[in-house]
């Protein structure tokens, strides 16, 4: 059976100190404020996390949060206080120093903060430093590294040495090494933290170039917030060594575990990370256009919702709404809603004007013959002669001292 997590960690604890033990009982039983009477420091406490295969996983903390022990541990470079890790299935800390060497150099590379290139050696010696290490041929190795350094766009400077490089540039060559080592597991522990802002920048759209190519597991150490948010599928945030929350950029930022996490994303442009997906929500009800006014209806009394999507050819979606009258069965309901289609303001601004975009709704009432019909608005009258009514009230202004001797009215007599 496939195995889907290439790191799997299970309870993990690093404490530093003479008294590690009875440090590690005071931690299980949550006593933490206990550990400065046992001369203790708990670097790590009770880490639990996988780290898929493909993804790009980033552990965030400020400093002292136990990022880089942490990740130290992922490859046996510190052996933990408790815990397991596992590299595909396997418990590197059970291995014997042999089998555990064997790991590291046939599963897992890493990248440091501060370069560590040997200076003494090219370029192309250095990218190829973890291939001689494994024993292989001199010929080999140096086509495998200078594959990794036109990789990242340094096979121009394979005879330089580290010195004549600038900051970025030492940095790829420190990625190309762990490239060349052919492994699938990259720890990169605070890799780019060294650099200018403009030239780290440049290397982190490489390495999203470089892992949209080669799909590599990648462990990635950082306490910017902006990298991490820019990089990481998912992302671990440390505080005190311990793990307080886990989960994709748009996750944290909108659903923060705690108000440390919630503090810690503040100021983070939210505009950056969160997509209309972010904000979207599955509509309750969707009928077709063909279905008719009765599966809308029954559609809305199922789901208790005042509106449904209508979908047609093309995924055209249009919004229709069934007054609640309507399915009371009121019978004032078709002429007071199309008084109120009508004469309401719309967002164009005059009245009876639906405005550009504006929702039409669709409205029927049954007949006594069972059948349906829709109603439409009310015949408006013509617009009053206004001529006509002045010269009437001036008419009855004159005759107004004339009445007619038989019926009394004020109005034109011939006797």
């Amino acid at each position: 059976m496939e195995i889907v997590s290439a790191i799997v960690v299970k309870s993990l604890y690093k404490i530093f100190g003479k008294r590690a033990d009875k440090a590690l009982e005071q931690l299980r039983a949550g006593r933490d404020d206990t550990l400065p009477a046992l001369g203790a420091t708990g670097a790590v406490v009770d880490a639990n996390f996988e780290v898929r295969r493909g993804e790009i996983f980033v552990v965030m903390g400020l400093s002292g949060s136990g990022k880089s022990t942490l990740i130290r541990m992922l490859n046996g470079l510190l052996p933990p206080t408790s815990g397991t890790v596992e590299i595909d299935g396997v418990d590197i800390t059970r291995l014997k120093p042999a089998a555990l060497r064997k790991v590291r150099r046939e599963k897992i590379s890493m990248v440091f903060q501060h370069f560590a290139l040997l200076p003494h050696r090219s370029v192309l010696e250095n990218a190829g430093y973890a291939l001689e290490a494994a024993g292989l041929p001199r010929a080999q190795r140096r086509e495998q590294a200078m594959e990794a350094l036109r990789l990242v766009g340094l096979d121009q400077w394979a005879d330089k040495l580290p010195q004549q490089l600038s900051g970025g540039m030492r940095q790829r060559v420190g990625l190309a090494r762990a490239l060349a080592a052919g492994t699938d597991i990259m720890l990169m522990d605070e890799a780019f933290s060294a650099l200018d802002p403009l030239i780290r920048r440049e290397v982190q759209d490489q390495l999203l170039d470089l892992q949209a190519q080669l799909g590599k597991t990648i462990v990635f150490i950082t306490h910017d917030l902006n990298e991490a948010m820019r990089l990481g599928d998912r992302i671990a945030v440390m505080r005190a060594g311990r793990i307080v929350q886990i989960g994709t950029a748009e996750e944290i930022l909108t659903d923060p575990s705690n108000d440390y996490v919630a503090q810690f994303v503040a100021d983070v442009d939210r505009t950056r990370i969160l997509t209309a997906s972010s904000v979207m929500e599955r509509p309750l009800g969707v009928v077709d256009e063909n279905s008719g006014p009765r599966v809308a209806a029954r559609v809305l009394r199922e789901n208790q919702i005042s509106a449904v999507y209508v979908t047609g050819r093309g995924q055209t979606v249009r919004r229709h709404r069934l007054r609640r009258r309507h399915r009371t069965g009121d019978p004032r309901r078709p002429a007071d809603a199309a008084r109120r289609r009508h004469d309401r303001p719309g967002p164009g601004g005059g009245r009876g004007d639906p405005g550009r975009g504006a929702v039409r709704a669709v409205r029927r009432e049954s007949t006594p013959a069972g059948g349906d019909r829709r109603h439409r608005p009310p015949r408006r009258r013509d617009p009053p002669d206004h001529a006509a009514a002045g010269a009437r009230r001036h008419r009855h202004g004159a005759d107004r001292r004339r009445r007619c001797g038989r019926c009394r009215h004020r109005q034109r007599c011939d006797r």
